[in-house]
């Protein structure tokens, strides 16, 4: 683990001995906490001047999208005359991805006061966070948070005094990586089976219980009252143009300190890498999946000269996603790791899109029998073909976050796919695979 640099409030995630001991209110308003609220009622900042002010950050969705935030907030109905809602997406199911659990663990009330702030702005006055099921001492110590702040009065009727009223719960899933796309996530909210929603309509007009509703990440809330308390600028400034702020990335792999690390956005990826202790074992790096597992792999060649940000790494081929940064060495055989991925895909696909629910077995089949030898000349081109059929043709991104690694990992690492075919077995030798360990190694 890096040192906590503590730009806008992560620092105590990133020291996750510190920040068991500095969770609750008291330290958190130590640190600043509910400055930012404060700030609103005694200089009766106005909704607008803060949705402007989010705007004027660059802060954009951290939860894979990387959608501005200020922009979605401008989209909800205030003049709506009935229930709206905020809700946050803390089902952080992602593979590599382990930040938002521990902004819960570590960090919860800069969660709360980001959703209080939200919902003042967006003229909501009920909030809920829907917490992944299988974290679930995260969703009790959440849960101990909410009590904190409502017994302070940051929580409940007439907050701090004011007129503003607001209630938030907290809600936990069960473990499904669909109820990660926010549709899904409502129908779970409702008591429904976690399957996304046709769109138009959105959320923004035909939410939770069919009234607007607006869906941040975890970590975009907890942005907020930084933004706040020192303006958008100040925030603007921290990252680069287009893409604001610090952010918090999930080193896991072949580095010698997995675990969060908080940087600004438009560092370069070499110097994440250095923080996250370099290479395990002095080995070279062979790859780098730069957003979690949905996005696709970039080969060492093209990662080293990347800039941590949402454009570069587009410009890249990739997406930076939820920030999970998964490391491969020259260890690593290309084909098993994808037989991994494609497996969870295959296995975690709700089954309502008749392209997601048949490709991803196709695509996780064929993989599977390159891996053990038995794969034939024909599948490669098949592989693409099926992948390419697969995207943009299913009702949310599933099934584009299923064939976007098999694509790209044909697209870089094609000859070792061709090898494993021509030659019944893998370019890298098991003795040596063995000596790499696992890929997916992260924190807990």
């Amino acid at each position: 683990m890096t040192e906590a640099t503590n730009l806008t409030g992560f620092g105590v995630v990133l020291d996750g001995i510190a920040g068991e001991n500095t969770w609750r209110l008291d330290d958190y308003v130590k640190r600043g906490g509910y400055a930012a609220l404060k700030k609103i009622f005694a200089e009766g900042i106005t909704p607008d001047t803060i949705i402007a002010e989010v705007k004027k950050s660059s802060l954009r969705g951290r939860g894979g999208a990387g959608f501005p935030t200020g922009l979605k907030w401008s989209f909800m109905p205030r003049s709506f005359p009935g229930a709206k809602y905020v809700c946050c997406n803390s089902d952080e199911g992602e593979p590599g991805t382990f930040k938002d659990r521990d902004i819960l663990r570590y960090n919860p009330h800069a969660l709360i006061e980001g959703m209080i702030i939200a919902g003042f702005a967006m003229g909501c006055d009920r909030g809920y966070n829907y917490i992944h099921g299988e974290i679930f001492e995260v969703y009790d110590r959440f849960e101990e948070a909410l009590a904190e702040a409502r017994n302070a009065g940051f929580l409940g009727k007439n907050i701090l005094g004011s007129e503003f009223s607001f209630e938030l719960f907290a809600h936990h899933g069960y473990g499904a990586y669909i109820c990660g796309e926010e549709t899904a996530l409502l129908e779970s909210l409702e008591g429904k089976k976690g399957q996304p929603r046709f769109k138009p309509p959105f959320p923004a007009s035909f939410g939770l219980y069919g009234k607007p509703t607006t869906i941040n990440n975890t970590e975009t809330f907890a942005s907020i009252p930084y933004i706040i308390r020192e303006g958008g600028e100040a925030f603007l400034n921290l990252g680069k143009p287009n893409n604001g702020g610090t952010k918090l990335f999930s080193v896991s792999g072949h580095v010698n300190r997995p675990g969060n690390y908080e940087i600004p956005l438009g560092t370069p990826f070499s110097t994440l890498l250095e923080m996250a202790g370099g290479m395990r074992g002095g080995r070279k790096l062979k790859a780098v999946i730069p957003g979690g597992s949905s996005a696709p792999v970039l080969p060492a060649s093209i990662m080293m000269d990347c800039t941590m940000d949402y454009d570069a790494i587009a410009k890249a081929g990739s997406m930076l996603g939820s920030g999970a940064v998964i490391v491969m060495d020259e260890t690593t055989c290309m084909v098993k790791a994808l037989e991994r991925l494609s497996y969870f895909y295959f296995e975690e696909s709700c089954g309502q899109c008749t392209p997601c629910r048949e490709g991803t077995g196709w695509l996780y089949r064929m993989i599977h029998r390159i891996e053990h030898g038995e794969g034939r000349a024909e599948d490669m081109d098949v592989l693409d073909n099926v992948a390419e059929n697969i995207m943009g043709r299913t009702i949310c991104a599933l099934g584009d976050a299923a064939a976007m690694p098999v694509r790209s990992f044909i697209k870089h690492f094609r000859e070792e796919f061709q090898y494993h075919i021509d030659n019944k077995c893998c370019v890298v030798p098991r003795d040596v695979q063995r000596a790499g360990s696992q890929i997916f190694v992260g924190q807990n």
